[in-house]
């Protein structure tokens, strides 16, 4: 990879830079003035300033560490040690000008701490798929494949790099056909599926799980993935003593039409051509306390965002974890489903 693939503009945004780094598939970017390097920037530098309810049209500058990570040529044979104990993906080599002439890159194994969670993990599993249609009059949903194996594989799989073994499966449309592909397959993890027999929506069908779970979970739909780092999205609940944590990915939105704001007298105020707009928006994955569980009515239909709505107005803590537009695959819908699967393939 290219030293300039990791080089961004001091008066970039913010949302450049979160697009800048899913290009370069690492955590970090290195930022310039006049072509000087300056400073560097992380996903979580950019997830701290959200969550502070920082500007998205932010610049870089606003965000960055001026005290950056990096090693003079001389002393780069160091390399790979100065790496692991700071746990970076990349690191800036620079000449005695202070200009970046090469980026040591990890390529071996990812520097990435794995925290081996070991957490409950629940899994919506009985819809419909009216969306996915006619896919899911001949499959469920979670076993719609995307490349060889199953969405719903592909999410267990990515739970179980963490080191999460216990999956509940909640049940309901063409179960029998789930059931038996789990049952089937050669695995090193364990999958209790939760009978639903009428149904009860994403919130709701939790209330089938009291007495199974007693721990923090992560729940899901079958329908989704996050590629992010689970063992932070954890700590970051844990840390923040959440009742629910909702993991938000961005989303950027281009009107393909001029707008048009009209004033109070029935004239034209402003126009604009095209615009595009950015907001963060549920992905369908949380963190979630057992006391949710036991306070569930039995057999009630009901939503997962009923439920964090009557919390929020409660008092109770319900956070967010920020990530970016590129983390989050989202098949419910075909088009969606053909990017995942393309995604998913260029990834490998």
């Amino acid at each position: 990879m290219d030293v300039k693939d990791f080089l961004i503009q001091e008066d970039a945004t913010m949302l450049e830079a979160m697009a800048l780094l899913d290009k370069v598939a690492k955590k970090v970017l290195f930022v310039i003035r006049e072509g000087q390097f300056v400073a560097a920037i992380t996903d979580g530098d950019i997830r701290r300033w959200i969550l502070k309810k920082g500007k998205l049209e932010a610049k870089v500058k606003d965000i960055a560490n001026y005290n950056p990570i990096f090693l003079y040529e001389k002393d780069s044979v160091n390399s790979k040690e100065y790496m692991h104990k700071h746990a970076i993906e990349a690191l800036p080599i620079l000449n005695e000008n202070k200009d970046i002439v090469s980026v040591f890159l990890w390529n071996d194994e990812k520097i990435e701490d794995k925290k081996q969670l070991q957490v409950p993990i629940v899994m919506m599993a009985g819809g419909l798929g009216t969306r996915l249609y006619p896919y899911t009059k001949i499959l469920p949903k979670p076993l719609i494949p995307i490349g060889e194996i199953p969405i719903a594989e592909h999410i267990i799989n990515k739970f179980h790099e963490f080191g999460n073994s216990d999956f509940y499966l909640v049940v309901n449309h063409k179960k029998n056909m789930i059931k038996a592909y789990f049952n089937e397959i050669q695995k090193d993890y364990n999958v209790q599926y939760i009978d639903e027999d009428k149904p009860l929506g994403t919130g709701g069908g939790l209330s089938l799980l009291k007495g199974k779970i007693n721990s923090t979970f992560f729940l899901t739909n079958c329908d989704i993935l996050v590629d992010e780092n689970y063992g932070k999205i954890y700590e970051y609940h844990k840390r923040k003593q959440n009742l629910i944590t909702m993991v938000c990915s961005l989303k950027k939105v281009k009107i393909p039409y001029g707008i048009v704001e009209i004033s109070k007298s029935g004239v034209i105020e402003e126009m604009k051509e095209k615009p595009e707009f950015s907001f963060f928006t549920n992905t369908g994955m949380y963190v979630v306390e057992p006391t949710i569980i036991e306070e569930l009515e039995e057999n009630q239909s009901l939503g997962f965002p009923d439920i964090i709505e009557k919390y929020r107005e409660a008092g109770e803590r319900i956070g967010v974890y920020p990530i970016s537009e590129n983390a989050w695959l989202d098949m419910g819908q075909l088009d969606e489903m053909d990017k995942m699967r393309k995604i998913l393939e260029e990834r490998g």
